[in-house]
This record gives C-alpha cells, structure tokens and sequence, in this order.
C-alpha cells in the first residue's frame, strides 16, 4: 500500500460538520490524516466524528461559531493544544442566507460577513501563527463561492464576503509564500448538500425534484457533488500538488466569461 496523502497531517476543517466540510473530512481520514472539524451544532459534528473514529481515524469535534473571531482562533489553538501542531486548515463554513443590494440589513450583511470573511480570516491568522513560530510548512484551502465573480441579485452581502475572501486568499499566500505556507482556493459552483436542499426549500419554494430539474439546466446534467470537491481539497492540501499557492480555482460547471 503506498502511502497517504495526508498521513499523521493534523486537518481541520471549519464547518466540517454536514455537507461539503463533511465530504472534505471523510476524504482527509480515507487519507490518514488527524481530523478535526468545528460547527455550531454538536448532533451532526459528534455524529461524524463518531463515524471516522470507528472507521479507524483520530477524529473529534470542536463546537464553534466561526462568526465569532475569538472562537475562530480558539478551535484553531485547541487543536494544536490536543496534537501539538496544526498542517492543514479548510474554511468551509458559510451563510447563504439571501439579501440584495436594497434590501440587505446591517446585521444581515454583518452575519455574512462574520461567517464568510472574519472567520477565516481569524482561523488562518491562529494557523499561520503556529506554523511560523514551528517554522513549519502547512497549506490552507479556502471554499469560496463561483458567485464571487458576481452572482444573483439576491446573494449581494454572500458576494460582497466571497469576494473578499479571494482576496485574502491571495494575500496571505503571497504574504507567507517564503514560509512555505500554502494558500489556495476553490471557487464552487452549484453542489448537491443538505445545506443547498434547505436553502431552495426556504429561499425558492423548491419541491423534491428539484435537484434533477436543476441538473436539466446545466452542462453536465447533474449538480456537483460534494464527494468531488473533497477530493480535490485533499489534492491541494497535499504535497501532491506540488508548490501551488496563491490560486482560485473555478471549480464549476459553466464558464466565466463564455457565451453562446
């Protein structure tokens, strides 16, 4: 058996609870990795840490708001106290939760912002930290949204915190490039999650179906799926992929700037 991609790395994954950050830590543990993972509600966080500790894995879970910056730094410091280090970071987290440019409140636009933006910001700022004082390599990976580009009128403050989170994202890969410390991002399109099924029964008046009528519309007749994303996740945390940083990478579907 050759050896893993992720062998004895510390991982934690920042909304790993459900959905996509939950296929990423699936995805790490199936490549040895010590996995972590932070949410707000501890039912669905213990659940998978559960599942991953039988499945042989070094798992646990940490309950957090990442909303919150102390708390974002907090669950990063509680890992390297548990292990005694930290090797890769995923931010995962996020609010899709709708608003456009006019009716948009402050604290709606602040809850983006804390979930989208200030939370990774602080959870790298805590992991860039032991990383330098280690004088260790790491890499960060970053999920982002294909909306940054721009997106629908009614993910104005979603767009507004995606959109900075590139930005940071290639800030702090340049910034630490000479730490060996590794920054990338991933820019995802529409994915198959119970995050997204809630959010077009709420926001959309979606019926059951409306996954496959969704996957009607679009070139490769299906939704994304979080299990491809997990995997590509991993590549970029891994040595496998080599001395790339500072990317955002459109992982979508249909392509930015292409028409018909």
């Amino acid at each position: 058996m050759g050896r893993q991609l992720l062998e004895r790395r510390v991982v934690l994954v920042n909304g790993g609870s459900q959905g996509l950050g939950a296929a990423i830590a699936r995805a790490a543990a199936r490549e040895g990795a010590i996995v972590a993972v932070t949410g707000r509600r501890p039912g669905p966080g213990e659940a998978l840490a559960a599942e991953l500790a039988e499945a042989g894995s070094d798992a646990s879970f940490l309950r957090a708001d990442l909303a919150d910056a102390a708390q974002a730094k907090g669950a990063v410091r509680r890992v390297v106290a548990a292990h005694g280090r930290i090797d890769c970071l995923v931010n995962s987290a996020g609010l899709t939760a709708r608003g456009s440019l006019l009716d948009t409140t402050p604290e709606l636009f602040d809850a983006h912002v804390g979930v989208n933006l200030k939370g990774p910001f602080f959870a790298m700022q805590a992991a860039v930290e032991d990383m330098t004082a280690r004088k260790a390599p790491g890499a960060i990976v970053n999920i982002i949204s294909i909306a940054a580009h721009g997106g629908q009128p009614f993910l104005a403050p979603y767009v507004a915190a995606k959109a900075g989170l590139i930005g940071l994202t290639r800030n702090a890969a340049h910034a630490h490039r000479f730490d060996r410390i590794r920054v990338n991002g991933l820019n995802i399109g529409w994915t198959d999650t119970e995050g997204e099924d809630a959010t077009q029964r709420a926001f959309h008046g979606a019926g059951d179906d409306w996954r496959e009528a969704a996957g009607r519309g679009l070139p490769m007749g299906r939704l994304g799926q979080p299990d491809e994303i997990a995997d590509f996740v991993v590549f970029l945390l891994s040595d496998r992929s080599g001395v790339v940083t500072g990317s955002v990478i459109d992982w979508d579907q249909n392509v930015i700037g292409g028409m018909d």
